[in-house]
């Protein structure tokens, strides 16, 4: 038996036009009709019936057939009852009646997006653009790690004083962790095919998202220098003697460098556009191709550390320099810095998850993650500590390392390997976000491609060889120093996700310049993600003041915080956001309900 219910309260009057910029719910927030499709299922064994209520605004029955399956009997749904199946099984209105154009299997009408919120760079990708699967992904991830500053990340633990084992496990350990909120972040990209400056509208509002992924693309532009400078050392590594011996290669004080090694990454730092303009397929390809070049190339200097130092045991002879103390005062920092390593990619990897074909392929593709990192790692402190026995001192740089080996063949194989290794690594995981970042600012200035020549100029202003002058400078002053930014962010982001809406984002609003919008906060702004924000920071900065030199003492506390910042800066975000977050939502449901009583 099927009965259909319908009430309509008031005449439904909207006349939509080509120009009208207001998202489907403020569509439905302005009207103040309902019209309920009740569709009775009866089950024949027991005699008993379920009633479903479907809201739509347009029913037309075309037909009374009945189907059956197994004992049940119910009506289809038919292509004249404008009603579609979304991919979480939930049966929506086909709207098409109300706004004048077609709505599409998601629930959203991308001709409602407002023009300055949405180009071809930041609209929901599409099923053919879902072309990631999961060893796309773990391709991704072995581009992204086999690099110089993982070997580096890696040397420098060594350097700094830890036995080779404890290195590798503080590195496994820190990606293990990372793992988690990696995973997490990038389930919002591949269900709704949304960017990460997408999905920081929903938690940090439509105009707020520009603060979180500002922050992102600054983070994004000196990664980009400090890769484009690496790339440059291995062009400089190819020029003759006598001319890194001449004059130009004598260090400038005011640059800091000297004008021979600024040329060659100036070189590497051109030869990088051509591939940016290829877009996100172009970067996919490049990552699936250069993954078995990478894998060789990193195998071949293992082998020949091996052989040199005559077999792993002298390979790995260098115990730790450090007291149990001293360990575990290292250790806290080295893990912030090596989970603050990858942070950066934890925050936008919706950027690349949007692309994927499943959840199954993206979470498959991520574990690779702490896997290739691990291997690479060893490959890092293995070589790094093979040094001692090879050459009488520790050398942590790899680029370095090369130079000391000599040799045509030797050069040729590390200006393809560093070159390679620095392009799959920068492109992917220093210019996506930037890039999204900048055409989320303007859209309809920006696109991919200018967005990417804006964070290669940035990248310039960072002068990242002074980033790279030591391995403290490197752990301490940039990786934490950054951490301090992005971990807030990343605590606000998940929060809102999944302990605030639910999982559950509304994409019509989230394009939506609407006040009555659900994204749209107070004037597009989110006050409680922003004070969140600088509730997170604000512990952090007496100690990254402190490690600039800028404050002589601070009280031990503060060094703690420092030492720790990723860990102190989302925990702390997260909390205040959630709190503040829960005392708005009580507050409007208690409004909700003496304003509109339930009859």
């Amino acid at each position: 038996m099927v009965s259909n219910c319908l009430s309509l309260s008031l005449h439904l009057n909207l006349h939509p036009h080509k120009h009208n910029r207001h998202s489907l719910s403020s569509l439905r927030s302005r009207t103040k009709a309902k019209l309920y499709q009740h569709v009775s299922f009866t089950d024949s064994s027991h005699k008993s019936s379920y009633t479903s209520c479907v809201s739509t605004f347009d029913i037309q029955r075309k037909s009374s057939k009945h189907y059956e399956l197994g004992k049940h009997s119910f009506s289809p749904i038919l292509p004249g009852d404008n009603l579609v199946l979304s991919r979480s099984g939930v049966i929506r209105p086909r709207l098409s009646a109300m706004t004048g154009s077609e709505i599409n299997d998601h629930g959203y009408d991308e001709s409602q997006f407002d023009p300055s919120l949405t180009n071809d760079d930041l609209k929901p990708t599409t099923p053919s653009q879902r072309t990631f699967s999961w060893l796309d992904m773990s391709s991704l991830w072995i581009g992204l790690v086999v690099g110089v500053p993982t070997y580096y990340l890696a040397g420098s633990l060594v350097d700094l004083g830890m036995a080779w084992w404890q290195g590798i496990a503080t590195v496994v350990t820190a990606n293990l962790i990372l793992l988690v909120p990696l995973v997490l972040t990038a389930q919002p990209g591949t269900l709704y095919g949304i960017s990460f400056p997408v999905l920081a509208r929903s938690s940090f509002g439509i105009r707020g998202a520009h603060i979180p992924t500002l922050l992102r693309a600054l983070v994004g532009c000196g990664w980009y220098g400090i890769e484009t400078w690496i790339g440059g050392e291995a062009i400089f590594l190819l020029l003759p003697g006598h001319i890194k011996k001449s004059a130009l290669s004598h260090t400038l004080p005011w640059l800091g460098t000297s004008p021979l090694e600024f040329s060659c990454f100036i070189v590497f730092w051109l030869a990088q556009l051509c591939i940016v303009w290829r877009g996100m397929d172009g970067i996919r390809k490049l990552e699936k191709y250069s993954a078995p070049i990478l894998i060789s190339l990193t195998s071949c200097l293992l082998a020949w550390s091996y052989l040199k130092a005559g077999g792993f045991g002298h390979m790995l002879s260098l115990s730790s320099k450090l007291t149990s103390a001293q360990f575990w005062t290292l250790f806290f920092p080295s893990l912030t810095a090596n989970i603050s390593f990858w942070a950066t990619l934890a925050l936008n990897i919706p950027d690349f998850s949007r692309f994927a074909k499943s959840q199954t392929d993206q979470i498959i593709g991520q574990v690779g993650l702490p896997v290739f990192m691990g291997l690479f790692t060893f490959v890092g402190v293995a070589v790094t500590s093979s040094t001692s026995v090879i050459f009488g001192r520790v050398i942590s740089n790899p680029i370095e390392l090369l130079g000391q080996i000599g040799g045509l063949a030797t050069t040729l194989l590390a200006i393809v390997g560093i070159s390679l290794a620095t392009l799959t690594t920068n492109i992917a995981a220093n210019v996506v976000a930037p890039a999204n970042a900048l055409v989320n600012l303007n859209p309809k200035f920006f696109t991919f491609g200018r967005g990417a020549f804006l964070t290669a100029v940035l990248g310039i202003v960072f002068q990242p060889w002074r980033l790279l002058k030591s391995s403290e400078s490197f752990v301490y002053t940039w990786l934490i120093g950054y951490s301090a930014l992005l971990g807030p962010i990343g605590g606000i982001i998940l929060v809102d996700y999944y302990l605030i809406k639910k999982m559950k984002l509304n994409i019509g609003d989230l394009y939506s310049l609407s006040p009555s919008g659900e994204y749209y906060f107070s004037k597009g702004y989110n006050v409680a993600a922003v004070v969140a924000l600088v509730a997170g920071i604000i512990p952090v900065v007496p100690g990254f003041l402190h490690k600039i030199s800028a404050l002589s003492k601070i009280s031990n506390g503060f060094v703690v915080v420092y030492d720790n910042a990723l860990f102190f800066s989302f925990i702390i975000a997260g909390f205040v956001y959630w709190i503040i977050m829960s005392r708005l939502g009580r507050k409007q449901s208690s409004l909700s309900s003496s304003s509109h009583p339930l009859l």
